[in-house]
């Protein structure tokens, strides 16, 4: 590094930060209020200063190095904290009024939004909540909700969407299926079980296939659309099924497989409209989201 870390410009991080969760300069300038010019500019001046590449372009997107992944790791909590900041030095919290309408999976409205609400009654008493627990995707442009978990990043350019977290899963059954059926010793063995469908079986296998699991719809006998109806038929003994960590490893009905397997990993994307930067109610949820859901 050239310079001493308490002569980094905010400016030249807070440009980092952007770049690094929308994915791009021209997004990043969007969400910044920047020419993309002056933002790339300010990029370019904290890689000279660190002596570091942090992005290196793939195709037409750019991909943090793992210099950058460590750098983000440092300062992500830096921009959560200066988002706090401005809230309470504004005196926004406590005055926020109206209704936010956040639209997450069933599962995640369920086992890991609660915790988010907690924290935000604290934050704006006055504010209401409305949870969409919907494993569609809802529109936000039509307004069908104000800000959106999800896993699959929307395309329309009209939203903004932010990369929060990596989660990771891995396979869980219940003990009673286990007597059962059997232990199953690796990843191999998961031929024989049966499993429970979380919606379609056949984009369950597809999602498997790659994990070198080789399963037919026939090791599918129970499932259901709701991931909460098929979660509660995985903590009675009908079947196993990988659930994200931060759920399964918080019920007790269920016994985590494979604990020495690398995890299986997907991304929990926050999505809103453009509102998100004149609504102080929407930017307050939006980044108390962000803050919670990027805690490991």
């Amino acid at each position: 590094m050239n310079n001493a870390p308490d002569r980094f410009d905010w400016n030249h991080i807070r440009a980092f930060l952007a770049t690094a969760e929308e994915g791009s300069l021209s997004a990043a300038a969007r969400r910044l209020h920047l020419t993309q010019p002056t933002l790339s500019r300010q990029v370019a001046a904290l890689e000279q200063d660190l002596g570091l590449m942090l992005f290196e372009r793939i195709g037409k997107s750019l991909q943090l190095t793992q210099a950058g992944l460590e750098l983000l790791e440092h300062t992500r909590p830096m921009g959560q904290a200066a988002d706090r900041i401005a809230l309470a030095a504004m005196g926004q919290s406590q005055s926020i009024t109206g209704t936010v309408r956040i639209t997450a999976s069933d599962i995640y409205s369920v086992h890991v939004l609660p915790k988010v609400l907690h924290r935000l009654s604290g934050l704006a008493p006055e504010l209401n909540v409305e949870i969409i627990a919907a494993n569609d995707i809802r529109d936000l442009m039509r307004r069908e909700a104000d800000i959106a978990i999800r896993h699959v990043r929307p395309e329309q350019p009209e939203l903004i969407t932010r990369l929060v977290h990596e989660d990771t899963a891995h396979f869980y059954a219940a003990p009673s299926y286990l007597q059962r059926a059997g232990r199953p010793e690796s990843l191999e063995d998961l031929s024989t079980h049966d499993f429970i469908s979380f919606g379609s079986a056949t984009e369950m296998i597809d999602h498997l296939r790659p994990l070198g699991i080789t399963v037919t719809e026939r090791n599918f006998r129970y499932g259901s659309q709701s991931g909460l109806v098929g979660w509660e038929l995985v903590k009675n003994g009908f079947g196993l099924a990988p659930m994200a960590d931060r759920v399964g490893l918080n019920t007790p009905e269920v016994e985590r497989l494979f604990p020495q397997m690398e995890p299986i990993r997907f991304p929990v994307w926050l999505t809103t409209h453009r509102e998100l930067h004149t609504s102080r109610k929407i930017r307050l949820v939006f980044d108390l989201l962000a803050e919670m859901l990027s805690a490991k």
